[in-house]
């Protein structure tokens, strides 16, 4: 686009894909696939790892005189995979929770993340030049990287010139910060069991309508809130309202519990088997609306880029600028067909296990296969979209997954009862299992292709070479499938899933949420068993359609107001403890802005814009250290359980108080989570700016 053209810096000599910059790319891969992993199981939320990735590849490449901006783009290019292809967890757990998995298989899970990340990084090579290039969507974490990046080489640049008076922070100091704190938290609250990790307040509403106080001390948690805005936060506030202040009073006041069910007990049954699918209809009508509004621009999009894919070779011959290189359509076309074999293997091996005959198997791995690529290569261009419209970690992965797995369930439905598989309950657990597989390989297409575009933008402002981050891209999704089966099966194997607990005698409620994965379990089972209650999800519906058109008024009429409907599902749908502490963080970022731009105006008159940017900057980074941490405590927790339980020691190895020490513990993690917002606050509002520096 030429009105951006002035942003973009090209480097056409420096060297981008190194072997050193590969290597540190995986390891930092690996790390942020099994925190996002963790974090997604347990709340159904992922970060974007583009950032944190970038701050550490400067951090670490320093140490390296000849490393330069274009190979830390390549570093963090590829690490990104980390925070996206880990969406996978939003719906494979769903195969244990059936039953028809008793862990994850290594390489059929590594086929399915592998190629199915591999296509979203193939769908969006035909989107790069119609909405990175010729687009002014603003693809807030790509231009955000970009600039770490820059700051980056003039800190080299200015090391090497012997001005090291004009150093600049790179920030690793904040994503460290944050990270020590949370990890330390964390190991407090989930290994030593001194500090409590969630606390509610039961209350009687009446003679039998029940609801509760919830709160949840969670450091991830309160980053994350930080990082997805005001507006979100109050939607998710909203809809966990509508849940325990409207929907669950009211239904457990006219609905009858069982013989000896505790009230608290009766109240969380009926948000459980009730209120979240009144959630799942408003996620999914929120994310059907939000493709509506993007169709037009979409197509538009696809048309552009199509006809700029198939001029590739004739540009390439005129000596394109290296900037505007792509892979060439002969090497698009060798990974896809790559592709489509490991796509065939793996849904071989998951339909033969069946024992079908000959021919329905091979239908349903044909249309298998197709239905995956013909609707993954929708989402890809929708994801691609909405991620450069309002950023990767607010795209609506989820609502698209809740869409794969309808389509999905009544395509294998029409099928199975065209061939008589569902005349016995075996058949049944098959096509639903089949539906999970298929939609597993459209969740990982839509979540690469999410994140794509954003580092593709951040290479367009640097000056990358698009092949080339192509190339890392695909790195980076096939690394990060290695990593997925190990670490879902050492989390499953310490805490379990909903309704699948891998060892007799677990506490359920220690089971980690996965709550999408939950969801579209349910909706799949419901959809061939005809036993979904569909009066819930109908309802949820229209509590979306409402939230659609008050988001619509908002946005209409005034300029800061919001109220995003997928929250608003989400804050229905997600236990109230997890989302106590994203509104919390919501909040806090809200407060902390305004206050840097009152204080802007009075210490740096005509730079205001640049201390905020300043001080958020810092904010942002220490919010992703202490998602990174907590993560990646939970991680090391989980291996040590695994540990201690398989050697025939205590599911809670590293515990120092026991179930008397609860009150206590209650009080500490209060105290505990107050002091990080004081801490989190203070470390943002200290930050000096002095113009032109």
């Amino acid at each position: 686009m030429k009105s951006q053209s002035n942003l973009t810096v090209n480097y056409p000599a420096l060297p981008e894909l190194t072997f050193r910059g590969m290597f540190l790319g995986m390891l930092i891969t690996v790390i942020f696939t099994a925190s996002n992993v963790y974090l997604g199981l347990k709340v159904g939320l992922t970060f974007s790892s583009s950032i944190p990735a970038a701050v550490i590849s400067m951090a670490i490449l320093r140490m390296f005189k000849d490393s330069n901006i274009l190979e830390n783009n390549m570093v963090q290019t590829q690490a990104s995979a980390a925070g996206t292809l880990s969406a996978i967890i939003f719906i494979l757990p769903g195969l244990l929770m059936l039953g028809y998995w008793q862990g994850f298989p290594f390489w059929q899970t590594l086929l399915l993340c592998g190629c199915g990340g591999s296509l979203g990084v193939l769908f969006t090579i035909p989107l790069r030049r119609a909405m990175v290039v010729n687009s002014d969507l603003p693809y807030p974490e790509g231009r955000a990287a970009a600039e770490i990046l820059k700051v980056g080489s003039d800190i080299r640049e200015s090391e090497a010139n012997g001005n090291t008076g004009a150093k600049k922070e790179t920030g690793m100091k904040d994503i460290v910060g944050g990270t020590a704190l949370a990890g330390i938290v964390s190991l407090c609250a989930n290994g030593f069991h001194i500090l409590s990790s969630e606390f509610s307040y039961w209350i009687s509403l009446g003679k039998t309508a029940t609801t509760q106080l919830p709160m949840g001390f969670s450091m991830a948690l309160l980053g994350a809130g930080y990082l997805i805005g005001i507006a979100s936060g109050i939607a998710i506030l909203v809809g966990t309202l509508l849940a325990w202040a409207v929907f669950v009073p009211y239904l457990t006041s006219v609905l009858t519990p069982a013989d000896g069910q505790a009230a608290a007990a009766f109240a969380k049954a009926v948000w459980a088997e009730k209120v979240r699918f009144i959630g799942a209809g408003c996620i999914g009508i929120a994310a059907v609306w939000t493709l509506i509004r993007l169709a037009k621009p979409v197509v538009d999009g696809i048309k552009m880029s199509i006809s700029a894919l198939r001029a590739n070779d004739t540009e390439e011959k005129k000596a394109l600028h290296h900037t505007d290189i792509d892979m060439s359509p002969k090497s698009v076309g060798i990974v896809f067909i790559a592709i489509l074999i490991g796509l065939f293997i793996t849904f071989y091996t998951f339909v033969s296990a069946a024992g079908l005959p000959a021919m329905v198997s091979i239908i349903y791995i044909v249309v298998g296969i197709l239905v995956a690529v013909l609707m993954g290569f929708f989402v890809a261009a929708a994801c691609g979209y909405m991620a450069g419209l309002i950023g990767t970690s607010a795209s609506p992965i989820s609502g698209i997954g809740i869409l794969g797995i309808i389509v999905s369930s009544l395509v294998v439905l029409a099928i199975g009862s065209s061939f008589g598989v569902f005349t016995n309950p075996e058949g049944t657990k098959f096509a639903t299992a089949l539906a999970i597989f298929i939609t597993s390989v459209i969740v990982s297409i839509a979540s690469i292709s999410n994140d794509n575009l954003q580092d593709l933008k951040t290479g367009y402002l640097v000056g990358a070479t698009p092949w080339k981050q192509q190339i890392a891209l695909i790195l980076g999704s096939v690394i990060g499938a290695f990593a997925i089966a190990p670490v879902l099966n050492l989390l499953y194997q310490a805490y379990g899933f909903p309704g699948a607990l891998p060892r007799a005698g677990m506490d359920p409620t220690h089971a980690l949420a996965a709550p999408q994965a939950t969801l579209m379990t349910t909706i799949a089972q419901g959809i061939f068993s005809s036993s979904l209650d569909w009066n819930y999800i109908l309802l949820g519906i229209g509590v979306g359609i409402i939230a659609i058109i008050v988001d619509l008024l908002l946005t209409k009429h005034t300029k800061a107001l919001a109220l995003p409907p997928l929250a608003v599902g989400m804050g229905i749908y997600l236990p109230p403890t997890l989302e106590i502490p994203l509104v919390i963080g919501s909040v806090m970022g809200y407060v902390i802005h305004k206050y840097l731009k009152t204080r802007a105006a009075q210490r740096s008159p005509g730079h205001e814009d640049e201390d905020v940017d300043a001080c958020s900057h810092r904010g942002v980074l220490f919010a992703s250290g202490l998602i990174v941490g907590e993560s990646l405590m939970g991680v090391i927790i989980a291996l040590l359980i695994v540990v201690s339980v398989t050697s025939g020691g205590s599911e809670n190895p590293l515990a120092l108080v026991g179930n008397d020490f609860q009150g206590t513990a209650d009080i500490l993690g209060i105290l505990c989570f107050i002091a990080t917002i004081v801490i989190f606050a203070r470390h943002v509002l200290i930050t000096k700016f002095t113009p032109g520096k």
